[in-house]
């Protein structure tokens, strides 16, 4: 049995689909862009400052189903500019400490013309 996971310290899905799902002690979040949870608008200009809001919203919606960054076993991380991929390293790697496996693309566009989005797959009570 699954249980959909929302938390109003996490920006509201813009679709139809849910902030993360709980499956058994699984979590998979969908993927998170730098939307502010309060006004749903995107924070930051660059690819790093875009990554700080990330990380912010990937920790709330952690923390809402038991888990935390360091509970964290897979990203899948997407950059509008291959170019960004340090800048992007260099924040990811302040929030994320557990080196968990990891894929890193650049795709041609993510929502409202963000610069980054970065999904995870954790386990909830544990690492």
């Amino acid at each position: 049995m699954s249980e959909i996971i929302s938390t109003p310290l996490a920006p509201k899905a813009i679709g139809p689909y849910s902030q993360a799902i709980k499956a058994g002690n699984i979590l998979y979040t969908s993927g998170q862009i730098a939307l502010s949870p309060e006004s749903g608008e995107l924070v930051g200009a660059t690819t790093a400052e875009q990554t700080e809001q990330i990380m912010k919203n990937l920790s709330a919606v952690l923390e809402a189903a038991g888990a935390s960054l360091d509970s964290i076993v897979k990203t899948t991380c997407f950059l509008a500019d291959i170019a960004d991929f340090a800048s992007f390293n260099e924040v990811y790697g302040r929030y994320i400490k557990t080196a968990p496996a990891r894929s890193c693309v650049a795709v041609k566009d993510l929502p409202k013309g963000a610069l980054a989005e970065v999904e995870v797959i954790a386990v909830c009570g544990g690492k």
